[in-house]
């Protein structure tokens, strides 16, 4: 068993989950239907590519300014 990184953000009317270790991307209509689906396309795509090593990402936060009335 893994544990692997769920990144989500919100476009319009949807939930789209990311997994940054193997790059599968899935969306649902709320935060719990998107991590679900991710997790099944995600154990699909590692029956056929599985991880030959164990891999970890590194989340942060950055800022960036942004010009006033752009």
């Amino acid at each position: 068993m893994s544990i692997l990184t769920a990144v989500l953000h919100k476009e319009d009317d949807i939930y789209v989950a990311e997994c940054p270790e193997v790059g599968t991307v899935s969306q649902g209509e709320s935060i719990e239907e998107a991590i679900t689906n991710l997790k099944e396309a995600t154990q699909l795509y590692l029956e056929e590519f599985p991880l030959k090593e164990e891999r970890r990402s590194l989340i942060t936060n950055f800022e960036v300014h942004m010009e006033a009335g752009k």
